[in-house]
């Protein structure tokens, strides 16, 4: 089999292990003679797979079932656009703006309420995210809750730390959860798309501070976007996306087995590796700010034609794909996350330093 070096932005790679115990499972489930395809999600084997996956969510970021609840949903993060401002939003909510997928959710989050822009990162293309200062210098106090993105995987740029912000915190983590260390009991609520570093697409996981599940709106709501509703129910409020949540399961236990910690370091090893490549090669220039420089996806350019004809040519010969960069940005964009290996960054290394060499 030719090794495959998948640099795409998601659905993402995920570990050997994760793939093999998965094949196993859709042939034959725990050795019951049924696929986990066709499992009952109300049978005694699924109930423990997903209380597991819930532990586990709770157990990475460092919290307890005595203070949050995990979630698995459906709907990915752009479901959450909506529903966390349609259960939270009474007042007015405060945005930070530093890409796509905040500004998708500030449009949803208009149709329910008040949004006042704490922050608008379209006057830098956005290149940056405002670093520690920059938020504790912004008004955030006495809105319903302030909404940020932790990573912004089309432009290559990520918070390094929150600062103090006075509201309670919502936080879109899909492109960087479980990536490095963080102090996660000082968001209210935090949702993240599967299909970067918790599993593969379907699947959506939503933590929640159980003090902030007070402040849900009274009235009636509709049932499928309320909360309550989903923690009453256990995440099993309407049939869960069986085969998504075991397969994000086997990925909690790889995370679990190789810790945080080691993660994160493995993480900054990767992207330190390859943004020296960038800075030193006179062909490639970084797209974002050095200050706000992602570790999950590093997006840059390469200006002469030629040259980006010939390193499309030997990403081609050695296997690399998902290196194109978003058509909003245009470029290249590797995205590295947990599961890949550092050996796939060196190969890439090694090709911008033949063409920088050639």
């Amino acid at each position: 089999m030719i090794k495959t070096h998948n640099f795409g932005a998601g659905p993402c790679i995920l570990p050997d292990t994760v793939f093999e115990e998965a094949a196993e499972a859709v042939k034959d489930f725990n050795h019951s003679g049924l696929s986990v395809l066709e499992i009952s999600h109300r049978s005694n084997p699924f109930v423990e797979i997903i209380e597991e996956a819930r532990d586990l969510v709770l157990k990475l970021m460092g919290l307890t079932s005595k203070t949050h609840t995990a979630l698995f949903m459906h709907g990915g993060a752009s479901l959450q656009f909506a529903m966390a401002p349609y259960n939270f939003l009474n007042n007015s909510a405060g945005y930070i703006n530093t890409g796509v997928w905040s500004k998708k959710a500030i449009t949803e989050a208009k149709k329910v309420g008040s949004v006042r822009l704490l922050y608008d990162g379209e006057s830098v293309d956005y290149k940056s995210v405002p670093d520690h200062q920059e938020l504790n210098s912004l008004q955030t106090s006495g809105y319903d809750y302030v909404h940020l993105t932790s990573n912004n995987t089309i432009y290559g740029t990520q918070f390094k730390e929150f600062g103090t912000i006075d509201s309670p915190t919502i936080i879109d983590m899909s492109s960087d959860i479980f990536s490095t260390i963080r102090d996660y009991s000082k968001f209210d609520l935090i949702y993240a798309g599967a299909q970067k570093n918790i599993g593969p697409a379907g699947t959506t996981v939503v933590i929640i501070k159980k003090e902030f599940i007070e402040g849900i709106k009274t009235n009636d709501r509709f049932s499928m976007l309320d909360y309550r509703k989903h923690i009453e129910a256990e995440s099993m409020f309407n049939t869960p996306t069986v085969f998504s949540i075991y397969a994000s399961l086997l990925n909690l236990r790889w995370l679990e087995n190789r810790s945080i910690r080691v993660i994160s370091e493995d993480n900054s090893k990767k992207a330190s590796l390859l943004y020296q490549a960038i800075d030193k090669s006179a062909h490639l220039k970084g797209y974002a700010e050095k200050t706000s420089r992602s570790e999950m996806n590093v997006t840059f350019t390469i200006e002469n034609s030629t040259i980006a004809a010939a390193f499309d040519k030997k990403c081609k010969e050695e296997n690399i794909v998902g290196i194109k960069g978003h058509r909003l940005v245009g470029g290249y964009r590797a995205s590295m996350y947990n599961a890949l290996p550092i050996q796939s960054v060196q190969l890439l290394v090694d090709i911008i330093s033949h063409i920088d060499n050639a």
